[in-house]
């Protein structure tokens, strides 16, 4: 009984955590790296240009990434977020 309520509760944790966005500005290398299609080299990347740069102030801001354009950043948008960004498709 023990092992079934274990394995219902990582199971609960591992999906809300598959549905949470991962912040650009304040993710950890394996926060980014949970996003599907950001390995190593490309978390490494946000983060040495956060840190060279200062925050994101968009989720586009990550085409400035180098590796990262256009096409590639419409496929994160989902699972990434930038805090107090509005929502694009919010604005109406």
């Amino acid at each position: 009984m023990k092992k079934l309520i274990g394995s219902l509760l990582a199971g609960l944790l591992l999906s809300v955590s598959a549905w949470a966005a991962v912040d650009l500005n304040t993710a950890t290398q394996s926060e980014l790296e949970s996003v599907k299609g950001i390995g190593p080299a490309k978390a490494k990347q946000i983060i040495e240009y956060r840190q060279k740069n200062g925050r994101f102030k968009s989720v586009d801001d990550l085409t400035q990434v180098k590796g990262f354009g256009e096409a590639s950043v419409a496929k994160y948008r989902a699972e990434l977020v930038v805090a107090g960004e509005a929502n694009p498709s919010d604005q109406k």
